[in-house]
């Protein structure tokens, strides 16, 4: 049995940076699908952490939460000799979680207030919620892409833990605002997220389950074809 075990669903925008994450750092880690709507397996992961969040990380009987510290932890602890997310240089590494947490905070955290929008039943449907979240993304791309101008990757010369939130962040937010044709850098950036093989392997791995991703309209075909579903 391997020793780190990580709990994730594979829909969920968080779980993909660390499964992004994963890959990169090149780390053999078993994968267990949450259902939280089974009683049984809700109340065992919160056995596990008290908040039922997800990801969640358990290294032998060790539980390590939240998706950047659980990156952190796996580079620092279990990550294959050279392969590196967060870089030793101090500054550098600073510029990485500061992104890291840009996008969590900036752009997924709208994402996810339009996909849960999409969750509530009619009658009960959020329209200053939704425009002040669409908002709040169009805020996002605009000062991310006069960032990115000049830049390869987000933070530093290599791809690091702020691309691995970057990467599913964005999948999911242009299904529900798009990236206009002013958006020359991001649009770039975009491009080579979904290139990069830990970004491309992790998409590949979610394709069956998108079908049931409530902003599934909005994904482009070369991701999710209804037909096929």
């Amino acid at each position: 049995m391997n020793a780190l075990t990580l709990h994730y669903h594979p829909l969920s925008s968080y779980c993909h940076k660390v499964l992004i994450a994963i890959d990169a750092l090149g780390i053999d880690v078993e994968k267990r699908l949450l259902n939280l709507g089974d009683p049984e397996e809700r109340a065992a992961h919160l056995a596990l952490w008290p908040t039922g969040k997800m990801p969640l990380l358990v290294d032998r009987l060790r539980p390590v939460p939240e998706s950047s510290i659980i990156i952190e932890y796996l580079q620092r602890h279990h990550a294959t000799s050279g392969r590196t997310l967060i870089p030793e240089d101090p500054d550098v590494a600073l510029d990485v979680r500061l992104w890291d947490r840009l996008f969590d905070l900036q752009v997924m955290t709208p994402m996810q207030a339009l996909t849960a929008d999409l969750l509530r039943p009619q009658g009960e449907r959020d329209a200053r919620g939704v425009a002040k979240a669409r908002e709040g993304l169009s805020s996002a791309y605009a000062f991310i892409d006069r960032h990115l101008e000049g830049r390869t990757w987000v933070a530093g010369n290599a791809f690091s833990m702020a691309d691995c939130a970057a990467a599913p962040a964005f999948l999911y937010a242009v299904t529900y605002v798009p990236l206009s044709a002013q958006h020359v850098h991001l649009a770039a950036y975009f491009e080579r997220l979904m290139d990069h093989p830990s970004v491309a392997a992790t998409i590949d791995a979610a394709r069956p389950w998108f079908k049931f991703y409530p902003g599934r309209a909005g994904l482009s075909r070369r991701f999710f074809d209804p037909a096929s579903a």
